[in-house]
């Protein structure tokens, strides 16, 4: 099974166990509608593709971790969403979880798509219960304190913010622990040297979401633009500028590479974040980036 369906099957996977029969069904429906369409999937694919490179010895863990990076994006997402945020009427082209099923069932479905994530990771256990020790509190580290995406987001509520620091934590953290969880559940000597990877490539991934929020629009990116602006948030473009966002996302881009350990799987990782990369540069600055 080829990485985007072992994904995809993890996810059904995960949302159908949300969906026992005596569950609620509209919090139920609210986690499918957050989970489902698929985005990118870039976390859980580079999850994978960090394990792929460290051997993947227990693809039924490394599936499950992936599974679980993915869950937690969709829960932020969800919160990320409602109206004491970002207050969001779309998402990936529908309307938000919250326009869609009302703000209490939101605040529930991003806290149960949290919860799920760990649940997903501990029913994999069995398959080297030894390992998921390190994989849980390397994705808590992810999502929590004191420099994961709660930390992040809580920035946003303090009177200044680093930019490095704002970006890295409110969504490097997660590609941070996308990529050091891809090793942990293949079993890697030292997973910790995959940490700056994820790190500096999910940064990038910030920088670019900053520039499509300044010349993109709604109909293209299927969610609200020009919302870092309107609320004063620190911003690549507001601190660089185009031009100087562009630069600093081809920088991080360039030292994510740079950054990949020595791998017998290193070429094709080499070359799935180099083609990430390129497509992270919104199509209106393409010309400027090359």
């Amino acid at each position: 099974m080829d990485a985007a369906s072992r994904i995809e099957s993890s996810l059904a996977d995960a949302v159908l166990y949300a969906e026992a029969a005596g569950a609620p069904p509209r919090l139920a429906a609210a986690l499918r509608h957050a989970v489902f369409p698929k985005g990118g999937r870039i976390r859980p694919r580079l999850a994978l593709a960090v394990a792929a490179a460290c051997g993947d010895d227990r693809p039924g863990l490394s599936s499950a971790a992936a599974a679980a990076i993915e869950l937690l994006h969709c829960a932020s997402l969800v919160h990320d969403d409602l109206p004491c945020f970002d207050d969001a009427a779309t998402r990936r082209g529908k309307p938000s979880v919250h326009r869609a099923f009302g703000e209490p069932l939101a605040v529930l479905a991003g806290d149960a798509l949290i919860v799920l994530a760990f649940q997903t990771l501990a029913r994999a256990a069995p398959a080297a219960p030894e390992r998921l020790g390190p994989l849980l509190l390397v994705v808590g580290d992810g999502v929590g304190v004191p420099f994961g995406i709660v930390a992040g987001q809580a920035w946003e509520c303090e009177p200044r913010a680093d930019l490095s620091e704002y970006q890295r934590q409110k969504t490097g953290s997660l590609f941070a622990a996308a990529t050091v969880a891809g090793a942990t559940a293949a079993g890697h000597a030292e997973p910790e040297l995959w940490r700056l990877l994820g790190d500096r490539l999910g940064e990038a991934y910030q920088v670019a979401d900053d520039l499509r929020d300044a010349v993109e629009d709604e109909a293209t990116l299927g969610k609200p633009v020009g919302v870092d602006k309107a609320l004063g948030r620190p911003s690549a473009v507001a601190e660089f500028g185009l031009e100087g966002a562009v630069a600093r996302l081809r920088a991080l881009s360039e030292q994510a590479v740079a950054a990949i350990p020595a791998c017998h799987g290193q070429a094709l990782l080499r070359g799935l974040i180099l083609a990430e990369a390129k497509r992270l540069v919104p199509a209106k600055l393409s010309a400027q980036a090359a």
